[in-house]
C-alpha cells in the first residue's frame, strides 16, 4: 500500500540554481547540515538536532508566464512534551513571494504513505514545479531522467511542503530515541503533527490557509491529522485524499467487504484491457452498474457463506465473470472471492501477461504463466529506478543539499520484527484495535463546518480501490450539512493519478477549484 508523468515538455528547461549557504533556524546556532554527524555510514550516522534550511531561487515557464519560486530543502526538529529532541524531519518546501499587500498564501503539506514510504513519489511526480514525465503506462527510460517544468503544478495556487516520514528519505530519529516510537499509527500521527506545527512556527505561517494532501497510507494519516491538529489549535481549510484508505481492517482481504470493494476495480481493469464481450461503450456508466451488483447480489451471496444455494452461487459467479473478464469456473474455484493477486495473474494469463497492482493498466511478464500469483508489480517496477536516481540527483547535485545521510526511498523494514502498530486512540473518542481514522475525520468535519474534503480516486487502482474509498467516506458519522462539504473526483488512472497525463491536467483544475471553496 505504498503510496504509492506525459511526454517531456517541449522547450522546458532547468533554470540554473542560485545557491545560498545552508542556514540554521533562528533558535539554533548556525551549523552545517547534520553537523553532529560522526560517521558517513547512512544507517549509523548520528543525526544532529540542529535544524537546517538551504533556500535556492528558481523559476519555470508556466502557461505563457514565468513562475518564480524558492525551493528549500531542510530539516525540522521535533521534540517531545519534555522538550527532548526525538526526530529530524526532512522536507522540501516550494514557496512563492506574495505580492505587496496580498493576503497570506495558502500552504499545503504533502506526503506519501506505505507505511514506510518516503515522499519522493508525490514530490517528483505530482504538484511540484518540476516532475518526471511519463508518456503512459510503460517503463520510464533509463538514466538520464529529466525533470521538466510541470504545467500541472499547484504552486501558482499554494505553497507546497513535501515531508518524508520518520526513518524514510532523509528523516531520522535523534539520539537514543527508538524508531519504534514512530512505527505505528499514533506515533506517526504525533510526529507529523509536531512537524507541521514546527514548520508553521519557523516560517511564521500560522495565518496562512492550510491544506493536507496525503496519498495511500498518507490518507489514513491525513484523516487522523485533521482531528489531531484541530485539537492542537491548527484549523485546516481542507483535506485532499489521494487513493484513499481510512479503515485499514476493511482493506485487508480477510473479510467479505474487501472483495465487494475490489470488484468494480477489477471490472474497470477488464474493460481497459478489452476482456469484456460486449465491451460497454462508457466506463463510468458500466461501473455504476457494477457498483449496484457488488453492493447487492454479490454482497448478499458472500454474506450467506456456505449457506448460499448452488443456484445463487452459480448465478453470482457467472455475473462476476461477465463483469471482470475471467471464467465463471475461476470465480467458483475461489469461492466467489478471487484474491486480487490471483485476478492480476488470471486476467491475461492466456497472453502470458499480468496487470499491475498500483495501476492495473501496466503490464508485467512472469517466468511462469501457470503460477497462482504475480511475481512483481509492473507499476512499481516501471517507476522506481527513475524516481530513486532523480531524487538523489536533484537534492544533492542540482540543489546542492549537503548531508552524510543516504536518501531512503522507503523503510519497509519498519513493518518487520514487532511490526507496525495498527492500534489507534482517537483523542476524546476512545481506542481502536485496528485503525479506522474515518472516525477522526468525521469528528473534524462535525466540529469544523468550514472544513472541506476532497476524495481523489483512480479507476485502475488495485491497492486502494475506489469503491472501498467510497465506503469508508460514506460511512462516516456526519449529517447532511457536513456531507455537502465532501467532493468525489475520479480519473482513468491508477494509484498515482498524477502520472497519467490527461488525468494530471484535470486533477490540477479540480484541486484548484476545490481550494477556492475552502475558505
Amino acid at each position: 500500500m505504498r503510496r504509492l508523468t506525459a511526454t517531456l515538455l517541449a522547450g522546458a528547461m532547468m533554470i540554473a540554481p542560485v545557491l545560498t549557504p545552508a542556514v540554521a533556524h533562528a533558535d539554533t546556532p548556525a551549523k552545517a547540515a547534520d553537523a553532529g554527524a560522526k560517521k558517513a555510514d547512512a544507517d549509523t550516522v548520528e543525526v544532529s538536532a540542529v535544524e537546517t534550511a538551504h533556500p535556492v531561487a528558481r523559476s519555470i515557464p508556466f502557461h505563457g508566464t514565468t513562475l518564480n519560486y524558492t525551493v528549500t530543502p531542510g530539516t525540522l526538529t521535533i521534540r517531545n512534551d519534555e522538550g527532548v529532541a526525538t526526530a529530524s524531519l526532512f522536507y522540501v518546501a516550494y514557496t512563492v513571494k506574495p505580492a505587496p499587500g496580498a493576503p497570506p498564501r495558502p500552504v499545503s503539506f504533502l506526503y506519501n504513505g506505505g507505511p514506510g514510504s518516503s515522499t519522493m513519489w508525490l514530490h517528483l511526480g505530482s504538484f511540484g514545479p518540476l516532475k518526471i514525465a511519463m508518456a503512459g503506462p510503460d517503463m520510464v527510460p533509463a538514466a538520464p531522467v529529466k525533470l521538466s517544468a510541470n504545467p500541472d503544478t499547484l504552486l501558482d495556487k499554494t505553497d507546497l511542503v513535501f515531508i518524508d516520514a520518520p526513518t524514510t528519505g532523509l528523516s531520522r530519529m535523534i539520539g537514543k530515541t527508538e524508531a519504534k516510537t514512530v512505527f505505528g499509527v499514533d506515533g506517526d500521527l504525533d510526529a507529523f503533527s509536531r512537524g507541521i506545527q514546527r514548520w508553521l512556527k519557523v516560517y511564521s505561517r500560522w495565518d496562512s490557509p492550510k491544506f493536507l494532501i496525503g496519498e495511500s497510507y498518507g490518507t489514513l494519516r491525513s484523516a487522523g491529522l485533521a482531528h489531531l491538529l484541530a485539537e492542537k489549535g491548527v484549523q485546516l481549510n481542507g483535506v485532499a485524499l489521494v487513493s484513499t484508505t481510512l479503515n485499514i481492517g476493511l482493506l485487508f482481504q480477510a473479510n467479505d467487504r474487501g472483495y465487494v470493494n475490489m470488484l468494480p476495480t477489477e471490472a474497470a481493469t477488464a474493460w481497459f484491457h478489452n476482456r469484456l464481450s460486449p465491451r460497454p461503450a462508457d466506463l463510468e456508466s458500466f461501473l455504476t452498474e457494477v457498483r449496484t451488483f457488488a453492493d447487492g447480489p454479490y454482497a448478499a451471496a458472500l454474506a450467506k457463506g456456505t449457506a448460499v444455494s448452488a443456484a445463487e452461487r452459480d448465478a453470482v459467479a457467472a455475473k462476476v465473470a461477465a463483469y471482470t473478464g475471467v471464467s465463471a469456473q475461476f470465480v467458483l474455484n475461489n469461492n466467489l472471492r478471487p484474491d486480487p493477486d490471483r485476478f492480476r495473474k488470471e486476467l491475461l494469463r492466456g497472453e502470458r501477461k499480468t496487470v499491475g497492482r498500483l495501476d492495473s493498466r501496466f503490464l508485467g511478464e512472469d517466468a511462469d504463466a501457470g503460477g497462482e500469483g504475480t511475481e512483481y508489480d509492473p507499476t512499481d517496477n516501471a517507476m522506481t529506478g527513475a524516481w530513486v536516481s532523480t531524487i538523489n540527483d536533484y537534492l544533492f547535485r542540482d540543489l546542492g543539499y549537503e548531508t552524510n545521510l543516504t536518501y531512503r526511498p522507503n523503510n519497509y523494514g519498519a513493518q518487520e520484527g514487532d511490526g507496525w502498530n495498527w492500534k489507534h486512540r482517537v483523542e476524546g473518542l476512545g481506542g481502536q484495535l485496528t485503525a479506522d481514522t474515518s472516525v477522526d475525520l468525521a469528528a473534524a468535519l462535525r466540529r469544523n463546518p468550514r472544513l472541506k474534503l476532497l476524495n481523489i480516486a483512480g479507476y485502475y487502482d488495485m491497492a486502494t480501490p475506489f469503491f472501498g474509498a467510497e465506503y469508508d467516506v460514506k460511512h462516516m458519522a456526519v449529517d447532511a450539512d457536513r456531507q455537502a462539504n465532501i467532493t468525489y473526483k475520479y480519473y482513468p488512472a491508477g494509484h498515482m493519478v498524477y502520472i497519467e497525463p490527461n488525468s494530471a491536467r484535470q486533477l490540477r483544475l479540480d484541486i484548484e477549484a476545490w481550494m477556492d471553496t475552502a475558505k
